[in-house]
C-alpha cells in the first residue's frame, strides 16, 4: 500500500513536470498566437489571412511572414530580442483572454465566477460531445443504433481483432 501510494506521488509530480515544461514551450513558440487589428490577442491567424497574395495556397514565404510578425509583436523594444519579460508578456495576455473566454462559456449563473459546479457541468457537456461524436463515427448508417457489422468494425479499429460474442 505504501508503495502504490509513493508511485502515484511520483507520478502526479512527473505529470507536474511534464505540464510545467508543456506550458513553457507553448509559451516561447507562440504559434497559435496573433495579435488582431486593434492589437487584441486571438486564436491562430485564418487560412486567408496566412493566404496573403489570395493565391488560395499558404507558401512557405507567407507562412515566414506570419512567424516574423508574430516575433516583432512580442519584441516589444523592437531590438531583434525577446527577453524573458516581452515572452512573460505575451504568456500573460493569452493566459487573461483565455481566462475571459472560459468564463465567459462556463459562467452559468451570471456572477462574473466559475465555480466548481459550473466547471464539473462544463467537462461533462464536452464529455458528452466527445461520446456523441464517436457513436456518430461508429454508427456508419446513422441509424441511431449499432448494428453487427457496426460494431465488429468498431472492434478491428481499436485493434481487438476478434469478433463479437453472439451469446
Amino acid at each position: 500500500m505504501q508503495n502504490t501510494n509513493k508511485f502515484s506521488t511520483l507520478l502526479g509530480y512527473g505529470a507536474l513536470a511534464l505540464t510545467g515544461g508543456l506550458m513553457l514551450a507553448s509559451v516561447v513558440a507562440t504559434d497559435a498566437q496573433a495579435r488582431g487589428p486593434h492589437g487584441s490577442m486571438m486564436e491562430r491567424p485564418s487560412f486567408t489571412e496566412l493566404d496573403v497574395d489570395g493565391s488560395g495556397e499558404i507558401t512557405p514565404e507567407e507562412m515566414a511572414a506570419q512567424g516574423a510578425a508574430r516575433f516583432a509583436r512580442m519584441d516589444a523594444d523592437g531590438d531583434g530580442k525577446l527577453t524573458a519579460a516581452e515572452i512573460v508578456a505575451a504568456s500573460n495576455a493569452r493566459a487573461a483572454n483565455r481566462a475571459e473566454r472560459m468564463i465567459e462559456r462556463l459562467d452559468s449563473d451570471g456572477d462574473g465566477a466559475v465555480s466548481e459546479d459550473e466547471l464539473q457541468a462544463g467537462r461533462d457537456a464536452r464529455a458528452e460531445r466527445r461520446h456523441a461524436k464517436r457513436f456518430a463515427r461508429i454508427d456508419s448508417d446513422g441509424s441511431g443504433g449499432l448494428s453487427p457489422a457496426e460494431f465488429d468494425a468498431m472492434l478491428e479499429q481499436r485493434g481487438k481483432h476478434g469478433s463479437r460474442a453472439d451469446n
